[in-house]
């Protein structure tokens, strides 16, 4: 076998054993670089999982934190608005009692704005558990009933023999013989009478209606003219008559 040919046959060989050893190199070069890719890639996909685990958590806990607080503000929300009407009821309380605190309590020291206290209000005059008041100006029983109503009482009504002395005494001292209307009234055609609040009247040995003897058929009341008994000092007149009028009311509980 010539010499030239086996020399070209080991170049051949050797020049194929090298191409062959540099693909390998460059497979290996190439598959290496594809597992830090996908290292890589790996890496990346678990960070993005723990990115959103991260985020779903701190989603929930913000929910919740909003949760919290909206029931928080709710709660104070109800607990304001159950103190505002708290308030609210206190000042129309104090607001609908000021007038009687006027009456009862009216200032005594302009100054300080200190108040006197006292069960009766202003001109009424205090007796047993009631406050009495003796008009100046005159009108019919009814007006009279009235007027007296709109001052927070109704005409006397007799009850004992001490408001009745009391009353008889007291008008002596204002009247200067002048009569006043009293809670009496004629009930019906039997010739009973009742007090204004319906009540009937219990005659007795203290007290003593005196009745003229033409008594006619229109409508009659009784008044308290004072003289020498108490015991005989109430009279019947027509209802329509023009007199002056005692008016009670009770006396207020100071608290």
């Amino acid at each position: 076998m010539p010499v030239g040919t086996d020399e070209t046959m080991g170049v051949s060989n050797g020049s194929a054993l090298l191409e062959e050893q540099q693909e390998t190199s460059a497979d290996k070069s190439w598959f290496s670089e594809y597992r830090q890719l996908a290292h890589f890639f790996s890496l990346l996909c678990f960070l993005l999982v723990i990115v959103t685990l991260l985020q779903t958590f701190c989603l929930v806990q913000i929910t919740f934190l909003f949760q919290s607080q909206s029931t928080l503000q709710e709660t104070k929300l109800r607990d304001l608005t159950n103190r505002l009407e708290k308030l609210n009821q206190s000042y129309h309380l104090l607001f609908s009692q000021y007038p009687a605190l006027n009456q009862y309590c009216p200032v005594s020291n302009s100054t300080t704005g200190e108040r006197a206290c006292r069960p009766c209000p202003a001109d009424w005059t205090p007796q047993g558990e009631k406050c009495f008041l003796f008009s100046q100006d005159r009108a019919d029983w009814m007006s009279s009933q009235y007027r007296c109503m709109a001052l927070g009482g109704a005409v006397a009504t007799v009850r004992t023999e001490e408001e009745q002395v009391f009353l008889w005494k007291k008008a002596q001292s204002l009247s200067q013989g002048d009569s006043y209307w009293l809670g009496l009234r004629s009930g019906g055609s039997d010739g009973s009478w009742q007090w204004s609040d319906g009540s009937p009247v219990e005659k007795g040995p203290e007290f003593r209606l005196h009745e003229p003897d033409n008594r006619d058929s229109r409508e009659l009341c009784g008044r308290i003219t004072p003289g020498d008994d108490y015991r005989r000092s109430w009279y019947i007149s027509r209802c329509s008559n023009q007199l002056r009028r005692i008016c009670e009311r009770r006396q207020a509980t100071l608290q």
